[in-house]
């Protein structure tokens, strides 16, 4: 998509879809210096004798508190699983805050004590950051921006270029629980039972993958775009083709009841907590084996393959296929 089609950022694209690849590839990449290497989750580099992984993103969700998770854990988990993308053992985050004038200092608190517990969890540390304060009216309460820093233990590092035809996909859990969460409380809307969003650190099982060496081709966690997002610009990047079975994915049934009522599809709805991996077809059975015994992976499965071609189709409950197309935008706006 050329950058041409749009004059300014309008908040309906600010956040990601086809806008950021093309803002990445048309501004950013010739001003700050292009890589050779497809777009990934985080970057690599060498310093010294190691390989370390770098990755940065900003968090503006409303509301800053939601079922399943919040603003501070939503930023440390986003950026550990970001270098855990590029098979990387999680080590430092900074995190750097936009304060709104008025923000009550209990609500930051609770924050930070959800970053604490998070980075915890993904053994890391907080090490470094920055507060700034703009005036009222002029944000959503509190942005955070975290950049995280980590070493990759994986060889060679899962990155899209690996992906091959026969590759296996494997989905770790259930999509869209996130994006209709964020998505019920900013509305207030009620689901029977309520949506929890799945907002988690995957350190523990990627660690394991990681530890005892498993082919792994790529990995990709599925925020903005969702699990449909993803696949398209991996097959972009790549240039392969990728068919996946839509009756294997799972979708709890509120999600599912809600992507109905609002006409939204669950393939594109963000999720903080799941990825897909792309294996070789032999490892597949080992590679879920592993996953299936951690609570936040133990729903994996296989949902697709990897061809020769280009695109992305699903085959439908009712057998037949649709082609899959980059969104333009989001579905649903600022939820991660």
């Amino acid at each position: 998509m050329p950058i041409a089609r749009y004059d300014t950022i309008t908040l309906a694209h600010g956040g990601g879809g086809t806008l950021t690849a093309a803002l990445i590839h048309e501004i950013f990449r010739p001003a700050f210096g292009a890589t050779t290497s497809a777009p990934h989750d985080a970057t690599a580099f060498q310093l010294a004798d190691s390989r370390i992984a770098v990755t940065t993103d900003s968090y503006v969700v409303q509301p800053l508190f939601f079922p399943g998770g919040d603003i501070g854990s939503l930023a440390v988990n986003g950026s550990v699983n970001d270098l855990l993308m590029a098979g990387a053992r999680p080590r430092i985050l900074t995190a750097g805050f936009i304060l709104e004038e008025g923000l009550p200092l209990a609500t930051l608190q609770q924050v930070a004590e959800s970053m604490r517990r998070a980075a915890e969890t993904a053994g890391v540390r907080i090490i470094a950051g920055d507060t700034k304060v703009i005036e009222r009216s002029r944000g959503d309460g509190l942005y955070i921006n975290t950049s995280g820093v980590g070493e990759i233990i994986a060889e060679p590092p899962p990155a899209p270029e690996h992906i091959q035809p026969g590759d296996a996909i494997i989905l770790t859990g259930d999509i869209g629980r996130h994006g209709i969460a964020v998505m019920a409380v900013r509305h207030e809307l009620t689901f029977d039972p309520p949506v929890a969003s799945d907002c988690a650190s995957l350190h523990a099982p990627f660690m394991e993958l990681f530890e005892k060496r498993f082919p792994l081709h790529c990995a990709r966690d599925l925020t903005r775009g969702g699990l449909g997002g993803a696949l398209c610009e991996l097959a972009a990047d790549a240039q392969v083709a990728v068919e996946i079975d839509e009756g294997s994915i799972p979708v709890i049934q509120p999600v599912q009841s809600a992507c109905n009522l609002l006409g939204l599809d669950p393939l594109f709805v963000a999720n903080e907590g799941r990825a897909a991996l792309f294996v070789p077809e032999a490892n597949a059975q080992a590679t879920l084996d592993v996953l299936q015994q951690h609570t936040t992976t133990a729903q994996a499965r296989v949902i697709g393959r990897v061809t020769a071609g280009s695109g992305v189709t699903a085959k439908t409950a009712l057998g037949t296929r649709r082609r899959l197309m980059p969104p333009s935008g989001e579905q649903l706006p600022r939820i991660c």
